[in-house]
């Protein structure tokens, strides 16, 4: 994998954690990123080390994710199948779908196809292939409305 491609996914991945833990403790932005750019990106934690993350890209998706978590939570939920709320859906699952949501509207520079490729790689840390099917279900109807 370059390097560029790692630190990205690195970056996804931390993003979904950080989004998640916002989620739910209601960390303060600027320290959320700060608390990730001095103790999570590329640092070795229980013995496993963290990939070097693309810090600016982290941030994009953070901040964008939160910026727009409306919009996107509306998006969302007219993909979701009939009778299911975005509530009930599992808090991190939430999060892979809404940073994956973010990056297909606002991220123009990333093909449509790394986003998802990438968000199906996230959600493979936390789901099994089921889920992972849901993320790349959703992700792609989110697709076929802002990217079309």
């Amino acid at each position: 994998m370059k390097a560029r491609t790692q630190a990205r996914a690195a970056a996804r991945l931390a993003a979904v954690q950080a989004l998640y833990q916002t989620d739910m403790e209601a960390t303060p932005l600027a320290r959320l990123l700060d608390e990730f750019h001095q103790h999570r990106l590329g640092m070795e934690i229980d013995d496993e080390t963290f990939a070097e993350a693309e810090t600016a890209f982290f941030d994009d998706v953070v901040k964008g994710t939160l910026a727009r978590r409306d919009e996107i939570d509306t998006l969302l939920s007219g993909k979701l199948a009939e009778g299911w709320k975005i509530e009930r859906l599992d808090k991190t699952m939430l999060q892979i779908l809404r940073a994956g949501a973010y990056e297909l509207l606002a991220r123009a520079d990333v093909p449509t196809g790394s986003v998802i490729s990438e968000y199906l790689d996230v959600a493979h840390a936390f789901f099994d292939e089921r889920e992972a099917k849901f993320v790349n279900g959703v992700l792609d109807a989110v697709a076929k409305v802002v990217r079309s």
